[in-house]
């Protein structure tokens, strides 16, 4: 039987913290998606308005449970290790969207930061890397 539980200790808390930020940036993707692509310096063609729906099942969906999954199940190092994993890959990929397409602009490399930091929060805690 599945037990809920809230985080104790340090180790516990990154990941809950992370799967929680991870879910709200999901909320906002889903209800709000034209405001979060505009965020992101994007937007939803007028004459195509599945770019929203994209926005919203994607990244509004796909976050969302990521992070609830995260936030139900933080203590469970395989849970960590994937939400870790997914942030540390996305860091990459807009590490190397920075270096390639002249994307170093001051949002990129803030979006780089916070991404680096989801991705450590979990990780730190699956590797045992914090003291409870």
């Amino acid at each position: 039987m599945l037990e809920l539980a809230l985080p104790e200790t340090n180790a516990e808390l990154l990941p809950f913290v992370a799967g929680a930020v991870t879910a709200l940036i999901g909320v906002f993707a889903l209800f709000l998606p034209r405001t979060f692509l505009r965020a992101l310096r994007l937007q939803a063609a007028p004459l195509h308005p599945e770019g929203a729906g994209e926005a919203r099942s994607i990244i509004g969906g796909f976050y969302i449970g990521n992070g609830l999954m995260t936030m139900l199940l933080f203590d469970q190092p395989y849970v960590q290790l994937m939400l870790g994993g997914a942030w540390a890959l996305a860091a990459f990929g807009r590490l190397v969207a920075m270096l390639s397409d002249k994307g170093g602009t001051i949002l990129n490399a803030l979006l780089l930061l916070l991404q680096l930091a989801l991705a450590a929060m979990p990780l730190a805690a699956a590797f045992n890397l914090i003291p409870n």
